[in-house]
């Protein structure tokens, strides 16, 4: 008797977990490597496994080269952080602080203040819009202010309100 799958997007779902942790694709690539090892051509393994011949290849070459630490995953490539680990909790608690205690002159923090107080504090300059990332990094909801009508009269307000 055969089992078969019935759940037409399994390919998917089950590819999808494998990448999501580091332990799965370690044990993904420790799959491929086997079934090379038990004959396999490199381009079956890909297709049954659904990743590229190449890097099939590049992990049985790891492998060859390195044994089992050569499948570990590396750090990838990329830009460097600007600001360090210590920099972003001394943000964050900043943050937490009424902007004109910090020597800013804004009364709020917002993507231009932070940059200000990065850029005074820790001679980085960095972008408003990156700064607008590190309140969501921080976990800080950028609010905007209300606006006052200039030369308003309370008293006339207050009227208008009631009608």
């Amino acid at each position: 008797m055969t089992i078969r799958i019935t759940d037409s997007n399994a390919i998917f779902v089950l590819q999808d977990e494998i990448h999501r942790s580091e332990e799965a694709r370690y044990d993904h690539r420790l799959h491929a490597v086997l079934m090379v090892a038990q004959g396999m051509t490199c381009p079956t393994v890909s297709e049954i496994l659904g990743d590229a011949d190449r890097t099939i290849r590049y992990w049985v070459e790891r492998y060859n080269q390195e044994g089992l630490p050569g499948l570990v995953e590396i750090d990838k490539p990329g830009r460097p952080k600007r600001l360090s680990d210590k920099q972003l909790y001394i943000i964050g608690k900043v943050l937490r602080q009424d902007p004109l205690e910090v020597g800013m002159t804004s009364g709020i923090w917002d993507g231009k203040t932070l940059s200000a107080y990065i850029k005074s504090e820790f001679r980085i300059a960095l972008s408003v819009r990156q700064c607008q990332r590190i309140f969501r990094f921080l976990g800080f909801r950028l609010r905007k202010p209300r606006p006052m009508m200039a030369y308003s009269d309370a008293d006339k307000q207050h009227e208008f309100k009631k009608k």
